[in-house]
């Protein structure tokens, strides 16, 4: 017995060393932590059990089986943030630059398909340097075997990606640019204490309720300051982060996306200690319209959230969608669309607020009544209309006097730049003052609380992609 115990320590020990104390310092050299160092940053302290330790490769080609290491560059296991069960793989990069071969695959499909048995979210650290060439179509497979998962688990579990070093959407360019990636981040500790935080904003799965957290911030708090938020110019920006925070339990706002396609924003905060999902036209930002890259970022977030019963605020102030020959060259209303399949499958709860423009097409996309949204509130300076009063009156009355136009134009904003004609339809459930924007949210919840509704059977949707 002493002999076995002596033989699992020393396994044990070996598979800790990973690729060797050498590696080990040239990844701290790098200023990066190891695979089981992350690990220890991202769960809880103690609460980690590691699977599959000693697995080993299996490739006798180039020479592979002169070096095998326990474990075969990943850690996976299992263990809590703040107290609930994650799955967990990260990439060893000490051991053969933690390349994928098929057996390193199969420990992160195992970890995959146990999260899919119980409900829980998979967290993936990566930092790898790609598929294991000496393993050849083996490593590919093994690729394969785990999108298969990712697949599977959409909607089903959270999957949260960390890339921590090379590897698709590791640069800055994608947070920014291309939006593959979320968030950028400075260093590892701060990508997984983020990741701590982003977690804790999620249900385990689509059959758990969201998670709740107590708050002393009054359900019903009034805030003044909003009421003049609204510039007396229309064409003068404002930062819509400021009315999110204001609305938001402690002024928490995690948002998703914050450099990339800056005139909508996305991102969770909580109402009454449970988690919302937040929407919101940026008027800082091209003014706040809709783009491409702005309604693939909104569908997307929106239908994240109704995967997961998350309920969503949407804040307008729209001036429509983005004109230009390169925006329809590029499909903007292919674009444009996805953003409004993502509002009207959802059945969530859904509360609009529209705080000044809402012009045209971009009025319907963003969560409107029409969309069966189930609260839409207006503030007293929201302008609902097909188009502007100016654009308006020059098509309506062509070729008029510059002084006609001008008098037409006061007439079109009298009638118009105001909520009450479509309040009138029943379009706005209610015209509310901006400072009571979190009560009317809050209590719009608590009615909402056990919304049920069903779209009609189908084997899937067919969203334009």
């Amino acid at each position: 017995m002493q002999a076995i115990l002596e033989e699992l320590a020393a396994r044990r020990d070996k598979a800790h060393l990973g690729g060797g104390t050498k590696r080990i310092e040239a990844q701290h050299a790098k200023g990066k932590l190891t695979a089981r160092e992350r690990i220890d940053v991202l769960l809880d302290p103690g609460s980690f059990e590691e699977y599959d330790m000693y697995v080993e490769h299996n490739c006798v080609d180039f020479g592979m089986q002169d070096t095998v290491i326990p474990g075969d560059g990943v850690v996976t296991g299992s263990g809590t943030v703040n107290g609930r069960l994650v799955f967990v793989f990260s990439q060893d990069f000490t051991v053969f630059g933690g390349s994928l071969s098929e057996r390193h695959a199969q420990k992160i499909c195992k970890i995959m398909d146990m999260a899919m048995k119980v409900g829980a979210p998979v967290i993936g650290l990566n930092d790898s340097g790609g598929a294991r060439i000496q393993e050849g179509v083996a490593s590919l497979g093994g690729y394969a075997e785990v999108f298969q998962r990712n697949v599977l688990a959409s909607g089903v579990v959270p999957q949260l990606s960390v890339i921590m070093g090379p590897c698709a959407g590791g640069a800055i360019t994608h947070t920014g640019k291309s939006g593959v990636a979320d968030v950028a981040f400075d260093n590892d500790i701060e990508a997984l204490l983020a990741a701590r935080d982003l977690i804790d904003y999620l249900p385990l799965s689509n059959r758990e309720a969201l998670p709740e957290r107590p708050t002393a911030d009054p359900w019903d708090r009034i805030e003044n300051s909003l009421d003049t938020l609204i510039p007396a110019n229309p064409n003068m920006p404002y930062d819509m982060h400021e009315l999110i925070r204001k609305t938001l339990d402690e002024g928490e706002f995690f948002e998703i996306q914050p450099t990339h396609a800056g005139n909508i924003i996305t991102g969770f905060g909580r109402i009454e200690g449970r988690t919302v999902g937040v929407v919101a036209n940026q008027p800082m930002v091209l003014a706040g319209c809709l783009d491409i890259n702005s309604s693939k970022k909104a569908a997307r977030f929106v239908r994240f959230c109704d995967c997961f019963d998350i309920p969503i605020i949407t804040f307008v102030d729209v001036p429509g969608f983005l004109p230009g020959v390169a925006q329809e060259h590029s499909g903007i209303i292919k674009h444009g669309a996805k953003l409004l399949f993502a509002y009207a499958e959802a059945t969530v709860p859904k509360i609009t607020v529209i705080t000044r423009k809402a012009y045209g097409g971009a009025y319907d996309v963003m969560a409107s009544k029409h969309l069966r949204g189930d609260l839409n509130y207006a503030w007293p300076t929201a302008e609902i209309a097909v188009m502007g009063a100016k654009g308006a009156v020059e098509i309506i009355f062509r070729g008029r006097t510059p002084e006609e136009i001008a008098e037409r134009t006061k007439e079109y904003e009298a009638r118009f730049a105001n909520p009450f004609v479509a309040a009138s339809k029943g379009f706005i459930d209610e015209v509310i003052m901006p400072h009571s924007t979190r009560r009317r949210i809050a209590l719009g919840l608590r009615k909402l609380r056990n919304k049920s509704l069903e779209n009609p059977w189908k084997k899937h949707d067919n969203i334009p992609l």
